[in-house]
């Protein structure tokens, strides 16, 4: 019975992993969609813009895409850990705390950029 149990388990938690993942691919989707038509309005408006605030669009979305991912790949592990699933979750983990890390320091240094240009136009 414990045995029937624990694969029960194990099968719940791989679906929840495999659902996980396919949200972390519809949000990668998602936000090349978002850049794409940002990147298309842009050339139609005939602005010559920074790309910056589309970049960093993007890499919200994949910052939450990799959030996903980890969490996908904790699922893996805590059902049936291998030293494979540990060196895949730590790799996740370190570059996703990179990249949380560098987006929020490029964040604050557009808000920064921003910020006098804002304080000089009136009406804004």
């Amino acid at each position: 019975m414990f045995e029937q149990v624990e694969e029960q388990v194990r099968s719940s938690v791989e679906w929840l992993r495999l659902l996980v993942e396919a949200l972390g691919a519809l949000v990668i989707a998602a936000g090349v969609a978002v850049v794409i038509l940002a990147l298309v309005r842009d050339l139609l408006a005939g602005r010559g813009s920074s790309f910056v605030p589309i970049r960093l669009a993007f890499a919200r979305y994949l910052t939450l895409a990799l959030e996903l991912q980890l969490a996908a790949d904790i699922l893996s592990t805590s059902v049936a850990p291998t030293w494979e699933r540990i060196g895949k979750l730590a790799a996740i983990a370190v570059i996703r705390t990179a990249l949380n890390y560098f987006l929020s320091k490029e964040l604050k240094d557009e808000q920064a950029s921003e910020e006098p240009a804002l304080r000089g136009q009136p009406g804004r």
